[in-house]
């Protein structure tokens, strides 16, 4: 509630719990951009949900030098290689507001969490896909 007893739109809280349905839905909306837009760049993709929050995460193949790991390394190299394989590369977490309106907050990994981000449009609401595809061109790159 503002100062002066007004209701207003929050985009950094509340939100509704989401159906199943609309899990579903969106499971499939995300793995069809994903497969589409960046196929080979990720081993899977872990969507998951919680209350009116959705989290997307990813998994890699991770990049290392031949020489990896340096002598003295607490792990060995296909330690290591199992560890990285199993770590996720947290992307964003959705908040659902009902009717497919869906707000954004992207991983920093400076920060080591959520903060709520604008889409690329400019808006606090916006689609699945869109915050996807725009924590993605980050942590998908090659």
């Amino acid at each position: 509630m503002s100062a002066r007893g007004l209701w207003v739109f929050d985009p950094n809280s509340g939100g509704k719990k989401i159906p199943e349905t609309v899990k579903r839905d969106i499971e499939k909306r995300i793995h069809a951009v994903a497969n589409e837009q960046f196929s080979g760049r990720y081993k899977r993709l872990d969507i998951h949900f919680r209350g009116q929050f959705c989290y997307i995460d990813a998994y890699t193949e991770p990049r290392i030098l031949e020489n990896w790991p340096p002598p003295n390394w607490p792990e060995t190299r296909e330690e290591y290689l199992k560890r990285m394989r199993n770590t996720p590369v947290h992307l964003c977490r959705l908040r659902y507001f009902g009717n497919d309106r869906w707000g954004f907050a992207f991983y920093t990994y400076s920060n080591e969490k959520y903060e709520l981000s604008v889409y690329p449009n400019g808006q606090f609401i916006g689609s699945p896909e869109e915050a996807f595809l725009t924590s993605a061109m980050v942590y998908l790159n090659e």
